[in-house]
């Protein structure tokens, strides 16, 4: 198994996956403001190295996320889907504007995309990647990366706010299921 220990292990790691790059790489074509490949994405390709998987986990979508104040209208975002499963039709890619994310939500609205991915569910996926105009890939993580590493499934601070979010969480901890796939995970308390 191969050793993980900070943020420019999981850029060099996603940077030697040519599917990971390939995905990156189309997104960044795109030129959309503020864009993220994010979630899922990051963590799913951290947990399977460390768990010395030699397949990769298969996704139940690649999320793209992008923050653009002046088109907050849904079928926007349909559109960038349908030009990603142009491009590549075996990519469940799914793009979501985090400028208008915050109505579907119900809560106060994001900032940036950063802002929102530091307001998804768990530490463990509130993470993303992009490239820059020097195609320098870039990862976030507003939570950190020490609980996507050592194994912990926690909530955001912003999920740990109010009893609703935290019932939010733990559904969704529920539903997912990931010990049954990676079984060295934790939740933690």
């Amino acid at each position: 198994m191969m050793k993980i220990n900070k943020e420019e292990d999981i850029i060099q790691l996603v940077k030697k996956d040519i599917w990971m790059m390939e995905i990156l790489k189309t997104v960044q074509g795109l030129n959309l403001p503020d864009w993220w490949v994010c979630a899922g994405f990051v963590r799913s390709k951290v947990w399977d190295v460390l768990h010395g998987f030699t397949n990769r986990t298969p996704l139940p979508d690649v999320d793209v996320i992008f923050f653009d104040k002046g088109n907050v209208n849904e079928e926007v975002e349909k559109k960038w889907e349908q030009k990603l499963r142009s491009i590549n039709p075996n990519i469940p890619w799914s793009v979501k504007n985090e400028a208008r994310m915050h109505v579907a939500n119900n809560i106060p609205p994001y900032s940036s995309s950063v802002d929102a991915i530091s307001k998804f569910p768990e530490t463990a996926t509130a993470l993303g990647l992009t490239i820059d105009e020097h195609n320098k890939v870039h990862l976030v993580a507003p939570c950190g990366v020490e609980d996507v590493l050592n194994f912990i499934i926690r909530p955001t601070p912003f999920f740990e706010e109010t009893t609703e979010r935290t019932k939010i969480y733990e559904e969704r901890i529920a539903k997912k299921n990931w010990r049954a796939i990676w079984n060295r995970l934790q939740v933690a308390p």
